[in-house]
């Protein structure tokens, strides 16, 4: 996968004030803000460089107000990075391609994996799956 590599006015550019801020200065959107998406099998992309994160059939309502996911499509597509800002110890999920930040994931998830990578949803960009030629 090819790294994209933006400036900072390219990146102002290309995204919305709050995408921007969320993304690229890691800032959080407001909980039950972006987690409108369709309920439709699709996936969902980084709003940065468009790479594919997240299945539609991976996504589940852990009542916390951010898209949450137990797995993302690819383990290669999302980086990992310690987080200790808040008086916390977390662990930063970010985009691999372009080190979009999307959010963090805590070990509180439902099976298989019992994971719940929280994902702020002005990050994401959900693509539906083509249609089934019948």
């Amino acid at each position: 996968m090819d790294k994209i590599v933006k400036t900072d006015e390219e990146w102002r550019a290309q995204l919305s004030d709050l995408a921007y801020r969320v993304t690229r200065r890691r800032a959080t959107e407001r909980p039950f803000t972006h987690d409108d998406f369709p309920k439709t099998p699709g996936a969902f992309h980084c709003v940065c460089c468009g790479a594919a994160l997240f299945d539609q059939a991976h996504k589940f309502d852990s009542g916390t107000g951010w898209p949450s996911f137990f797995q993302p499509i690819n383990p290669e597509a999302v980086g990992e990075a310690e987080d200790r800002s808040w008086f916390m110890r977390r662990t930063e999920v970010h985009c691999a391609r372009c080190d979009a930040h999307l959010g963090h994931v805590f070990p509180d998830g439902p099976p298989p994996t019992g994971l719940r990578y929280c994902i702020n949803g002005v990050a994401l960009e959900f693509r539906p799956a083509p249609q089934a030629q019948g």
